[in-house]
């Protein structure tokens, strides 16, 4: 994988940490709507970004009633913020360019 470039279940993992700290069954629900992301991929993959210094191990949110205490929560660290926002332009720019070329319809 290049620096520039993230695979789909890191894009979507990070993605779901963007709106704050998760746990690991709540990344899956949240990635889940829109890419298919087997449990062993999803903590493989949480090991590996946690690894590269994209994401860390969070304390559970204040608000999380009830929470489990064998949960482990995680949440992106800035280069992990650094490389999603990257990542997202990046598709962003494929977007762009697909509507250019009239294979998505041009948004009004």
């Amino acid at each position: 994988m290049t620096e520039t470039t993230l695979s789909p279940p890191w894009f979507h993992i990070l993605l779901a940490l963007a709106s704050g700290p998760r746990h690991g069954y709540a990344i899956m629900q949240d990635v889940g709507e829109h890419y298919r992301l087997w449990p062993a991929t999803l903590y493989t993959t949480i090991k590996r970004l946690l690894a590269e210094g994209l994401i860390e191990e969070t304390a559970a949110p204040t608000d999380e009633a009830g929470a489990d205490a064998r949960r482990r929560f995680y949440r992106l660290t800035d280069a992990g913020r650094v490389r999603l926002a990257s990542e997202a332009s990046r598709l962003e720019a494929i977007v762009r360019e697909a509507r250019a070329k009239k294979v998505l319809p041009v948004k009004s």
